[in-house]
């Protein structure tokens, strides 16, 4: 099947035993031209199964810009990038970034020579269209990437514009791990009787095992604890905060101490970051503290552990952030880092996984009896002491 559907040019870049449910539901429909939300969970292949079709349409007429695809972070853009580019050696089929904080008129000269595919940020590419650098004419193919982040976020207005500026014939693909009331709007406004496909987590194959686990820990004891558990030997974990300047201030806590733990937020420069992920890839650092940005489509391989240093606030950020573990068929597990005031959000986003308790001792994580936070501790009846002749 998956020959077919990838045709001569793209047939010997598929390495893979079979495609993945995604990929079978959504390549197909893509390729006759139909509009698409696809719901799947994060790491299912999503990325590939709406690249194949973007590649078939594009080799048809390398020379012109017919897809876009925009993502809601400058990391998740490179890498999908990076994923074009590889399937794209050797052919006439050219693609090119487009995020912020990367040299403009660097990106103005690359368009001169017409890209097949170009992925970038809706910022940046709406600057880019407003400058009359990105012809739009000629894009007929749009795919939404993490569609739920890109139309909550500050940049749903440059979307909109972005979608409104290409020709009615264009064919709009959203993907996402969740469905939201916007992505209705979306799919209401824009798009012509969109084919829906729901993947979940049990229609994948070979699926990992995935624990949820806590610590019960006092908000001053997050960091010590983060650092301990930066050198077990064999740990390789994404940790989350939800705020930027807590992240800041855990960088300046960090600097002087010699652990293996690297920082990434939206306020560091583009050569910043790709430097702590590239020492993160490598092995260099066990544990990478961020905030979100990094919770959208980055996939590193190894990846033993997510640590919610901060609670999510909304399940969706839950799903999206414990997406990063226990991909292809690996086990993983999602441990949380809990404070008092977290207690009661911690137990409604895991409602259904019974967490596991554990703690941090003696230089180990290891599980502890209690089962759920503010379960009843174990009572002892007092021994009586014997009365003295």
């Amino acid at each position: 099947m998956m020959k077919q559907w990838l045709g001569t040019t793209w047939e010997s870049k598929w390495t893979f035993d079979e495609p993945l449910p995604i990929q079978e539901q959504l390549v197909p429909a893509a390729l006759e031209g139909k509009d698409v939300i696809a719901q799947s969970p994060t790491g299912t292949g999503k990325t590939l199964a709406y690249v194949i079709p973007l590649l078939r349409f594009a080799e048809e007429r390398p020379n012109e810009t017919s897809g876009l695809i925009l993502a809601p972070s400058q990391e998740l853009a490179i890498q999908i990038t990076d994923v074009v580019r590889e399937w794209v050696q050797g052919t006439d089929v050219t693609v090119t970034p487009l995020i912020g904080g990367a040299n403009i008129k660097r990106q103005m000269e690359r368009l001169k020579k017409k890209p097949s595919i170009v992925v970038g940020t809706p910022g940046r590419v709406q600057e880019l269209i407003d400058m009359k650098k990105l012809k739009m004419h000629t894009v007929l193919h749009i795919v939404l990437d993490e569609g739920d982040q890109l139309l909550e976020s500050r940049e749903r207005k440059d979307v909109a514009s972005i979608i409104r500026a290409t020709d009615d014939r264009r064919q709009l693909i959203l993907v996402s791990a969740t469905v939201t009331e916007a992505i209705e709007r979306v799919a209401n406004e824009w798009m012509t009787d969109p084919v829906r496909f729901h993947v979940t987590a049990e229609d994948l194959p070979k699926s990992g095992e995935i624990v949820h686990s806590f610590i019960k820990a006092e908000q001053r004891d997050k960091l010590p604890i983060l650092r301990g558990l930066a050198n077990v030997e064999g740990l390789h974990a994404l940790a989350f905060m939800n705020n930027v300047d807590q992240v800041v201030i855990k960088q300046l806590q960090l600097s002087d101490k010699n652990v293996p733990i690297g920082i990434l937020h939206g306020e560091l420069s583009k050569q910043e970051r790709e430097k702590t992920l590239r020492e993160f890839r490598q092995g260099k650092l066990r544990i990478l503290l961020s905030t979100d940005v990094a919770a959208r489509g980055l996939d590193i391989d190894g990846l033993t552990h997510v640590i919610h240093v901060d609670v999510p606030r909304e399940e969706e950020q839950y799903i999206h952030r414990s997406g990063r573990t226990g991909r292809a068929g690996k086990d993983g597990e999602v441990l949380s880092l809990l404070s008092i005031r977290e207690e009661k959000d911690y137990r409604r986003l895991t409602k259904g996984k019974k967490p596991v308790h554990k703690e941090w001792a003696y230089g180990e994580l290891r599980e502890k009896r209690a089962a759920r936070p503010n379960s009843p501790k174990s009572r002892r009846r007092p021994t009586k002491r014997k009365k003295k002749k």
